[in-house]
């Protein structure tokens, strides 16, 4: 029962679909995970620390919960399990093993020494690659669709139109409210802060050239014509250690607490 509830799991988990739809390679590397984690949950559960472990009633319901709620309905979370051949009763025990798991290695990751600041700020200048920022822009668009010619023309005419009023990010808000044809439209037009690679190309020059404050001419792109605006450019550079240190501090913090976890499975009976 448990091989096929860690199946099912980790088929979501390490391919993103149902465990039926794998190829052979897919469903033999499942397998193969399948049963070695099952073998370490064996040394975890049968070691001293899972002595006393107990899961609450109240956190079992919690994730029993957390995962009915995927479904439609109950009808629905029952109709799974028929299809994967799992009974409730069995979810709930492979779920509960799944709790007590966890438990026994937070408890034992809470051994870990917390990471510092000194460490965070050693690991700050070893990795500066990883805080570099690259430039960023925070823009706004408004975007008109067209299905013919005549009507592409119409939709150019308006936007240029509509170029010659927009002063200033609210009145540009305004304007996607009232005209943009995409979703982006109830949020005043604004894309976020948008790094190079994430536009078309055919937008992506003009939007990375726009001053601050400035709205570029009629673009098109495939889904149609726009016009950019940009409300705030984000320099390029290294991150200041103050704005990345508890990130970091976290990082660290977690991977000790990993290898904690490694070495402990590792020395465990059987290993």
């Amino acid at each position: 029962m448990q091989i096929g509830y860690l199946e099912l799991k980790l088929s979501w988990e390490l391919f993103k679909k149902a465990p039926e739809t794998l190829s052979p390679l897919e469903q033999k590397q499942l397998g193969q995970i399948a049963a070695r984690q099952t073998r370490i949950e064996h040394r975890i559960l049968a070691s001293p620390q899972a002595a006393h472990v107990i899961v609450p009633a109240a956190t079992l319901a919690a994730r029993l919960a957390e995962i009915c709620r995927r479904y439609e309905d109950r009808g629905a979370f029952i109709h799974n399990l028929e299809r994967v051949g799992l009974k409730e009763a069995e979810l709930e025990e492979a779920i509960e093993r799944d709790l007590r798991v966890e438990a026994i290695l937070e408890k034992v990751a809470s051994d870990a020494a917390p990471a510092g600041l000194v460490d965070a700020e050693i690991y700050y200048h070893l990795h500066p690659a990883a805080f570099d920022r690259p430039e960023a822009r925070r823009l706004r668009h408004i975007l008109l669709t067209s299905d013919s010619v005549a009507a592409k023309a119409g939709a150019a005419a308006r936007l240029e139109s509509l170029r010659a009023t927009l002063a200033g990010a609210e009145n540009f808000g305004r304007a996607a409210l009232r005209y943009s044809q995409c979703p982006t439209a109830l949020e005043g037009g604004q894309l976020g802060a948008v790094k190079r690679g994430q536009l078309y190309p055919e937008l992506e020059a003009a939007a990375f050239a726009l001053a601050d404050g400035e709205t570029s001419a009629v673009l098109e792109s495939p889904v149609g014509l726009h016009i950019l605006r940009c409300d705030e450019i984000l320099p390029s550079g290294l991150l200041p250690f103050a704005e990345v240190c508890e990130r970091i501090v976290r990082h660290l913090t977690d991977r000790h607490r990993q290898e904690v976890q490694k070495v402990w499975i590792k020395d465990l009976p059987g290993g």
